[in-house]
């Protein structure tokens, strides 16, 4: 194909423009051959003649079709020049807000001058591990690309970051070893990836400052090796620098300042830290101040001062380094200060006094007296002697600020070096990944030596780059077998051989800066007389201090002055020295290693083309362009040593203004950076590639029918490129791809729009024929209808006389009257037959409507008496709750009651016994006394007449006296007791007429208590006769449940009743026995009354016993009552017995009896507790008679002893004095018995309870011997049936456990239930809670939850074993749930479940261990899917065509890296997820799965669908179209219809597609009109306002006839979206997992109809 022939109409071109650099043109008329004009259209309307040369033809470039502007890789454009690649930058970057766009294999960079939400985590994973190309450019695609080499080449990596002051440089090197640090985690303490990141803040510190086109500028170039192990993790890193900008630290231009961390101290220079630095503000230092302001706007030098020192911190350098460094930056900001004036014509001086020096003299350690002088003076040293010289004023300054750069490269060199310590971790390295941020070419109004070696460096760069874009595309054909031919390109060796050859500019350079008397202006004649005659040197016409260079970018003009003294940098040595002496040893080091790496270092140098002339002095400093010529010949090495990865960063426009784009800047840096000569070389081969089945899907349009048949695709394209374009020259076909020439594929897109064209001008000419003809049709059929009235109407007119007009009257009337005859009589008929069938019809409705009536009528009255029995059933069930609660109240309050009634009856008899004791032993000891007061009397008359042989007598006298004193404490005892009943003989006697009262008080109520307990009894039996005849109804309506509920009610209701006359009855009963206690209290009491109260006692006595017989009545007649309320019981019992019949009768056919029979049970159990209270209170009753009489006996009997007792005193007391002298030996006695007594209380507590303990243990031996005879006897005593083991060991537990635990269900899974496992496990832990034994029930539990745990841990990736296992343990917890007896687990249960429920443990918290472990193989099952179905998502939902005879394909022609080997990879269609899904379904359903659990995995993988597909759709633009819109919606129908085959539609899993399919609705939509946007606002809810925004912004049409997003209608609706709240992230979070919950449900399988199959193998299990 001819380019002549594609300037055809309709058709444009570019045409140069000065404002905008290009602008478009359409061709009005075809250009031919030999045509002189070229006639265009401008956009704005006018016309424009392109004047052409005809006999060499330059026409304007063509532009590409719309269809192809805005693809990701400039390469793909079919027409490659410089308008198409900035045209194209320019859609991208101002219409669809995109920053990155590949160009082959570089990645161009925009700098937005805004923050995008581009950079998250989340975008980080969705690249990692993505085919560069496969996702949008991104720096991160570039990063993933150079770590995806490096693992599987094994091979080291560069990414090189070029561009001007202000581009992104910086930040795009820290986003790349950012992704670095997150995708390769260290796995270490250390962090360093962390460390590698923190080391940016301080090399921006130290070396980034504000220039005229950058606020953070780098001002030095950056090397960063990034080290990674053999699992590829970081361990470390290593930073090399390379032309740092000294002359920075003295001198800024204007607007400009110094490096940042001269600004960061001085702003804290009030703080406690920096007082000893006495520092001033940033204004008043001359170092700080030379650009004018000081502050950038938006930065804050304090808080960044902090996030220095955080890092300083963070790399382990302490605060004695960081104080150092603080030291000598202040010291360099005071020198600076330090004023140099002049003395004479060639002197010059510092005054001592200077403040700044001395500040700078204490901070460095040095004399000021020796810098005074050596700043001022220069030593000479010649032959014979040496001469110290003054020096003049601006020499000294030079000095000085020589001296202050040096000490800040010093500074900035061994922060670097202490940088790159920290960040060396032990470990061996297997490979790194080089970043280079480097500057990139620059040209200025005025340029010096530092534009000079920079734009050395990018020439060096640059044949670096041009070599290894060769090397690619070689390597590109030679894999498609496509013959390699030599393209012309441009070739810098001779700017290289100008700049570092022999007799070349450096080598001239340094030759002129051994000569002392060497200037700029000599050296530049130099360059004037040598290299006048080469092509990339000129001489400028209007100067005679510059030169210019003709560089790969353009020519730049750099201006001779300062070359020789930049280059030389320069130090006197009288200087050096002193600093080499400074106290301070941080500052002495710098010199002492220069001195050091001066001697024993070896420089590197460069093989230029011819070889160099050495220096005659071996001891002279090398210079600056020699040390950077050394180090870019380093630098060049490792980079050819690695795999390079191009980074171009461009600045947009100058006043940083966001998303503006200026094409003059743009292209200035398109040609500097190489971009455009990559552009250049790609169209001379083949720069569109496309694959066969790209091709064969773009252009089958193209194809006949006889080449679309074939089923070799491959041989189809060819057949078809033949056709199509003749000149085989302007394509080759590759064993995978197609390649193109420039233009071919525009040509190939022409052919198909003309087609396409003319099937529209086809389908537009039959829509409109088909029309037309429909048109033409009804007027001619309208025509021919009129035609025929109007000749009807004539022949009418000819024909008609008047007799035939009376005849037609005649005959019409005839026609009317006759035909109304006919019509009445129909009528007539009709209507009869109407009013019959009405009739019957209405009779028929009538009795229909009766009857529905009676039917309402009856159903009615049917509702009102269920309503009536649901009312009554539900109120009686409360009443049966509240009675039931009610009573059980009671029955404890009267077991209280009655356990105090036993404990007074227990304490009565202990006194009474106590009492009659007492009183034997008092008469014993009455006895006893009485015989020995007959001795003492004896003893004292013998002890009267012996007093003369005391002394021979002692001894047995004072035992004598001993015995006398017991004797006399017990007489005194006696006597004192005497003394205190005669005292209190008034008092009882006046308690005792108080208490007569009470009781008759007493007696009183009881009779009326009688009275209204025999009307009660009365009620009773009223209440028995109801009761019976309720019986006899109930057995009338047995169907009838709310009459027993009633029933039972009533019978609750008695045993209340009961229950009343019961305590009634034991309050009567404690009332006899009180008046008993105070008659016996009484009896006792007047045992110790004198004489003097006999008669009044008789009295008292006749009138007790009267009471006494008062009540024995009245307990006969409670006797009998008792015995009426037996036979009463008796009664109700026999009641009872005849509802339990009732009910068991009624048990098979309601739900209720079970309910019932519990009641009953109850109910007889308590009337048989009442039956034995009422007996035991009998017994209590002729006990407390006997008593009584007893009590009588005993009070005869001691007011006999009382009467001898009273005899007795008086004896006594005459005795009473002598036993006084022994009252003090009584004393003592008393208390050491008070001790022992104490002493042995406390001994018989303890033995107390050592003898309960033993009790205790007893039992529990007792209880589990029971329990091992009973689970010997067999299954007789067992509730439920159980697998039997052996109890001597748990070793058959664990056996069994780790045996089915370890067994692989295939096989097996036929012959028995899916959740086999489930139950078995569960019956084992059954048997182990009837057996009681807690110790077996725990091992069981643990052998359980580890056996799983251990079998998940080593089939983790195993599907169906995870399914498997999933499943049994959700129905294990279920068991543990529905058998734990809790009540809202029991409540679908059958009985037999219910009597099989857990009776002894309560194993709560082995439910939620096993819950948490079942929570373990949930989430690990997503996990497997989730990896299974990943892979498929993005080919299934996206890129695979489901809908046939749409193509959402548009022409890429992007050129995979030469390292993406060509793969068959497996192809995944939607039917390939929906097979997945499939499979997952089945595999739950298979091993039994829950169904709500089956429910939330889809949701959760239907969620997964939604989000990755989604990702990708926000990170890949070619996806963002109307017919990809088109499948993704049709994709989710097959998702929706599988959900429906599946019944799956209430798992919600289609919520989880609504982003999904809100943003496929959104690419179908029409986006123009402001109706349009708010609909897009309306209907869009579950996108947030970044994703709608970049889904408008990526929308990229198919074909020609689509429209594009105008930049207004996305700004309208980011208008309208800032009402809307939304999330700020671009991604959904495609790890993201729903809450799980396991459902509860109840098993219907039945424990005891469980088979083990034989082919298990579990000999070990025995069924009882």
């Amino acid at each position: 194909m001819a380019v002549l022939e594609l300037y055809t109409k309709y058709n444009r071109v570019w045409i140069s423009d000065e404002e905008h650099v290009w602008k478009s043109a359409e061709i009005v008329k075809d250009f031919h051959s030999g045509d002189t004009v070229l006639e265009l259209l401008l956009e704005d309307g006018s016309e424009y003649c392109y004047t052409v040369d005809p006999s060499k033809p330059q026409l304007p470039p063509l532009r590409n079709p719309d269809i192809l502007v805005g693809e990701n890789d400039l390469t793909a454009l079919s027409y490659l020049h410089e308008p198409a690649v900035l045209h194209n930058l320019k859609v991208r970057f101002v219409e669809s807000r995109i920053i990155y766009t590949y160009c082959g294999i570089i990645l161009v960079a925009l700098n937005p001058y805004k923050q995008l939400p581009i950079y998250g985590d989340a975008i980080i994973h969705a690249y990692s591990g993505q085919n560069m190309g496969d996702m949008d450019p991104h720096i991160f695609a570039v990063a993933e690309e150079a770590y995806k080499q490096m693992a599987r080449n094994h091979k080291n990596q560069s990414i090189i970051v070029s561009g001007e002051s202000g581009a992104g440089k910086t930040v795009s090197a820290r986003y790349a070893m950012r992704y670095f640090a997150v995708v390769s985690k260290s796995g270490s303490k250390t962090r360093v990836e962390d460390k590698v990141l923190a080391s940016n803040p301080i090399t921006e510190a130290i070396g980034n400052a504000k220039t005229t086109r950058n606020d953070n500028s780098s001002r030095f170039g950056k090397y960063t090796e990034i080290s990674f192990d053999r699992k590829y993790r970081i361990i470390g890193a290593n930073m090399r620098t390379y032309l740092l900008e000294k002359s920075r630290v003295v001198f800024q231009a204007e607007n400009e300042r110094n490096y940042h961390i001269f600004y960061q101290i001085c702003s804290c220079a009030d703080s406690p830290a920096f007082k000893n630095l006495r520092l001033l503000s940033a204004d008043k230092f001359n170092y700080t101040c030379m650009g004018g302001d000081i502050n950038i706007e938006g930065v804050n030098d304090k808080k960044d001062l902090e996030e220095t020192r955080q890092t300083f911190s963070l790399l382990g350098l302490k605060e004695d380094f960081q104080s150092d460094v603080f030291k000598i930056l202040a010291a360099i900001l005071h020198l600076g200060n330090v004023e140099i004036k002049n003395v004479g014509d060639d002197k010059s001086s510092v005054p001592l006094s200077d403040p700044h020096l001395a500040v700078f003299c204490e901070l460095l350690g040095v004399s000021a007296e020796g810098l005074v002088r050596w700043l001022c003076h220069r030593r000479i040293v010649l032959v014979a002697e040496t001469v110290v010289k003054p020096v003049p004023k601006d020499r000294a300054i030079n000095a000085r600020d020589a001296l202050a750069k040096h000490i800040y490269a010093h500074l900035f060199d061994c922060i670097i070096n202490r940088i790159n310590t920290a960040l060396q971790v032990p470990g061996k390295q297997h490979a790194f990944i080089g970043v280079l941020d480097i500057y990139g070419f620059e040209t200025f109004d005025i340029n010096s030596f530092e534009q000079f070696c920079i734009n050395y460096a990018n020439e060096k760069l640059q044949q670096q780059f041009n070599l290894h874009v060769f090397k690619l595309e070689q390597e590109e054909y030679m894999k498609e077998d496509i013959p390699w031919t030599l393209i012309d390109f441009y070739d810098n060796q001779p700017v290289i051989d100008l700049i570092e050859a022999k007799m070349g500019i450096l080598d001239l350079l340094d030759e002129e800066c051994l000569f002392p008397q060497g200037t700029d202006q000599s050296w530049l004649q130099k360059l004037y007389n040598y290299l006048q005659a080469s092509p990339m040197f000129e001489k400028p016409r209007l100067s005679n201090g510059a030169f210019v260079i003709q560089h790969f970018a353009d020519k730049v003009e750099y201006q001779c002055r300062g070359f020789l003294e930049k280059n030389r940098d320069a130090l006197y040595e009288e200087l050096v020295d002193m600093m080499r002496s400074s106290k301070l040893p941080f500052l002495a080091n710098f010199f002492q290693e220069e001195e050091q790496n001066a001697a024993i270092s070896k420089s590197v140098k460069v093989k230029p083309a011819r070889p160099s002339v050495k220096p005659a002095n071996k001891h002279l400093r090398t210079s600056v362009g020699d040390k950077f010529r050394s180090s870019l010949s380093l630098l060049m090495e490792t980079l050819n040593a690695t795999t390079p990865h191009y980074v171009r960063c461009i600045k947009p426009n100058d006043e940083k203004l966001p998303f503006e784009y200026d094409s003059r800047r743009v292209v200035q840096q398109l040609r500097a950076c190489g971009v455009l000569e990559t552009i250049r070389i790609s169209a001379q081969s083949y720069p569109s590639r496309w694959t066969y089945v790209e091709f064969y899907s773009r252009y089958s349009i193209l194809m006949s029918h006889v080449e679309a048949d074939l089923n070799d695709k491959k041989q189809t394209c060819k057949n078809v490129l033949q056709r199509l374009i003749h000149d085989s020259n302007q394509y080759k076909f590759g064993r995978t791809k197609i390649f193109f020439r420039a233009g071919q594929v525009a040509y190939l897109e022409k052919l198909r729009l003309d087609r396409l064209r003319g099937a529209c001008v086809t389908i537009q000419k039959h829509a409109r024929g088909w029309s037309q003809r429909r048109k033409y049709l009804a007027l001619r059929k309208a025509a021919i209808i009129l035609q025929q009235y109007v000749r009807g109407k004539r022949t009418i007119r000819k024909t008609v006389t008047a007799a035939t007009l009376k005849q037609g009257w005649a005959a019409l009337v005839i026609q009317r009257h006759w035909r109304g005859y006919l019509l009445r009589q129909v009528y007539q008929v009709v209507r009869l037959a109407t009013i019959t069938i009405q009739a019957f019809t209405r009779g028929w409705i009538a009795r229909k409507r009766y009857k529905k009536m009676i039917k309402e009528h009856k159903a009615l009255v049917i509702q009102k008496y269920a309503r009536a029995w649901l009312a009554r059933r539900r109120f009686q069930t409360m009443r049966r709750l509240v009675l039931n609660v009610q009573l059980s109240y009671r029955v404890q309050q009267l077991r209280k009651k009655i356990d105090e009634q036993n404990k007074e009856n227990r304490g009565l008899l202990e006194r009474l016994t106590s009492l009659a004791n007492s009183h034997s032993q008092t008469m014993e000891k009455l006895q006893g006394l009485e015989t020995q007061l007959e001795k003492s009397t004896n003893q004292k008359a013998s002890l009267e007449k012996r007093e003369k042989k005391a002394k021979e007598d002692a001894s047995l006298v004072s035992i004598e006296v001993d015995a006398l004193s017991l004797f006399v404490s017990l007489l005194q005892f006696c006597l004192q007791r005497k003394q205190i009943a005669e005292n209190n003989t008034e008092i009882q006697r006046q308690d005792h007429e108080a208490e007569v009262a009470t009781l008759k008080e007493e007696i009183k109520r009881l009779k009326e208590e009688r009275v209204i307990l025999q009307r009660k009894l009365e009620e009773g039996a009223q209440a028995n006769s109801d009761l019976q005849e309720q019986v006899i109804q109930l057995t009338k309506h047995v169907k009838l449940i709310p009459e027993l509920r009633r029933d039972l009610n009533n019978l609750q209701n008695q045993r209340n009743n009961m229950e009343r006359k019961m305590k009634q009855q034991s309050e009567q009963a404690r009332g006899v026995y009180r008046i008993l206690l105070s008659v016996l209290e009484f009896v006792k009491y007047l045992t110790f009354i004198g004489r003097i109260l006999e008669n009044h006692q008789r009295e008292q006595k006749e009138s007790y016993e009267t009471q006494v017989e008062g009540l024995k009545l009245k307990m006969d007649h409670l006797e009998n009552e008792n015995s009426k309320l037996q036979n009463l019981f008796q009664e109700k019992s026999n009641v009872n017995e005849n509802i339990c019949q009732e009910v068991s009768r009624l048990s098979s056919e309601n739900l209720v009896i079970p309910e019932l029979k519990l009641q009953v049970s109850e109910l007889q159990r308590q009337k048989q507790e009442l039956e034995g209270l009422v007996e035991e209170q009998n017994r209590e009753l002729t006990e407390e008679s006997s008593q009584r009489r007893y009590f009588e006996e005993k009070a005869e009997e001691l007011e006999e002893a009382k009467r001898e007792l009273q005899g007795r005193v008086e004896e006594l007391e005459e005795e009473n004095d002598h036993l006084k002298r022994q009252q003090l030996m009584e004393n003592e006695v008393k208390s050491k018995l008070r001790e022992e007594t104490s002493r042995l209380t406390a001994e018989n507590m303890d033995f107390d309870e050592l003898l309960d303990q033993k009790d205790r243990l007893i039992k529990k031996l007792q209880t589990q011997v029971k329990s091992l005879e009973t689970s010997q006897k067999g299954s007789a005593a067992a509730p439920a049936p159980h697998v039997n083991k052996k109890i001597e060991s748990i070793k058959v537990i664990s056996t069994f456990s780790s045996h089915l635990l370890f067994l692989k269900q295939r096989g097996v899974a036929v012959n028995m239930i899916p959740t086999l496992p489930a139950y078995i496990l569960f019956m084992c832990i059954r048997h182990a809670d009837y057996l009681n034994d807690d110790a077996k029930l725990k091992s069981l539990m643990n052998a359980i939850i580890g056996g799983v745990k251990k079998v998940i841990m080593s089939h983790q990736k195993d599907l169906e074993f995870l399914s498997f296992w999933l499943s049994n343990t959700h129905q294990l917890l279920n068991c543990l749930k529905q058998y734990s007896g809790e009540e809202e687990f029991l409540k679908q249960s059958t009985p037999r479940q219910k009597k099989n429920c857990l009776q002894n443990f309560d194993l709560s918290e082995h439910r939620q261990i096993l819950s948490d472990l079942a929570i373990q193989i949930y989430h690990r099952f997503i996990s497997v899917m989730h990896k299974t179905l990943t892979p498929t998502i993005v080919p299934g939902m996206l890129e695979h065509e489901s809908l046939q005879g749409i193509s959402s394909m548009k022409p890429t022609g992007f050129r995979k890296r030469s390292n993406s080997f060509y793969e068959e990879s497996e192809t995944y269609t939607i039917s390939s997820i929906l097979q997945h899904l499939t499979v997952f379904h089945s595999t739950m359903s298979h091993h039994g799965l829950d169904q709500g659990l089956i429910k939330q995995v889809i949701k959760q993988l239907f969620y997964l669908v939604a989000a990755i597909t989604l990702n990708n759709i926000m990170l890949r633009k070619d996806m963002c179209s109307c017919r990809k819109g088109m499948q993704i919606r049709c994709n989710i129908s097959y998702l929706e219809e599988w959900l429906k085959e599946k019944e799956l539609q209430s798992s919600n899993a289609m919520d989880t597609l609504e982003p999904l399919a809100q943003a496929a609705w959104l690419l179908q939509v029409n986006k123009s009109t402001d109706e349009d946007a708010k609909e897009i606002i309306e209907k869009c809810c579950e996108l947030s306002p970044v994703q709608i925004v970049k889904i408008l912004n990526s929308y990229t049409p198919i074909d020609d006839f689509e429209k594009r997003v105008t930049s207004s209608f996305v700004r309208k609706v980011q208008s309208l979206l800032q009402d809307h709240e939304g999330s700020a992230q671009l991604m959904l979070d495609a790890d993201y997992r729903f809450q799980v919950t396991f459902p509860f449900c109840t098993s219907t399988q039945a424990l005891e109809l469980l088979q083990v199959p034989n082919s298990l193998h579990l000999d070990f299990l025995n069924r009882i």
